[in-house]
């Protein structure tokens, strides 16, 4: 973990203006971090980085012109690296999300509930399952599935499930909030099936819009 908190350390730091030069006078990319950038590290400016990093990966406009079968899993994975990160150094994740929104601009308010809502349980999920050791942050990093090292799922890895079946609701197939880290074994044992989580669920993505009506019919149909 230190590794990782030295590599992000020197990320900020290169972006970093030094204190003693005049504002609006850049700083050369390949500068090597110095005592008085250190400086310029507050708080406004690293959770500013944070929001950056994880803007491209959970923009709405961008999940939308994915294409491909779960094209959307290893942009959630590499988000939950970017929140754990965050979160090691002292951040509110939900208040990081927030600040990312914003980055992004216009947007549909429910959407982006949902969407945080999402994110913050998935980051937990990877805590508790015990997927940010060293190994496991390096494989989410580049969208890949962790490996679980705590409770009775150790050693397997952790999957991308639907929590609508994308083979019901075809059009939740790449959005976030439908989107949860769960144990191969469980996803498996899970398959298809609709419970009444996916039925209430179903109904208030609908009357938020964030469900077609022909998606709903095709839950309830399941159900």
């Amino acid at each position: 973990m230190r590794t990782l908190l030295l590599f992000l350390s020197l990320f900020i730091l290169t972006g970093c203006k030094e204190s003693t030069q005049p504002k609006n006078t850049p700083q050369k990319p390949s500068e090597a971090p110095t005592e008085a950038s250190v400086e310029c590290i507050t708080e406004e400016h690293v959770a500013a980085d944070f929001a950056n990093l994880l803007a491209p990966l959970i923009d709405p406009a961008k999940l939308d012109t994915l294409k491909g079968k779960r094209a959307a899993t290893p942009r959630l994975r590499k988000a939950c690296y970017w929140l754990q990160m965050a979160h090691i150094w002292g951040f509110d994740v939900g208040k990081v999300i927030d600040q990312v929104h914003s980055v992004i601009g216009s947007y549909e308010p429910k959407r982006a509930k949902a969407q945080r809502e999402s994110l913050i349980r998935n980051r937990v999920i990877l805590e508790r399952l015990g997927c940010i050791d060293e190994a496991g942050m390096i494989k989410l990093r580049k969208g890949n599935a962790p490996t679980i090292t705590k409770g009775p799922y150790a050693g397997e890895i952790v999957t991308g499930d639907h929590i609508i079946p994308r083979s019901v609701c075809p059009e939740l197939d790449n959005a976030l909030y439908n989107l949860e880290m769960m144990p191969l074994t469980l996803n498996q044992k899970k398959s298809a099936k609709i419970g009444q989580r996916q039925i209430d669920l179903a109904k208030r993505w609908n009357a938020d819009g964030l469900l077609s009506d022909e998606g709903l019919r095709a839950v309830l149909e399941e159900s």
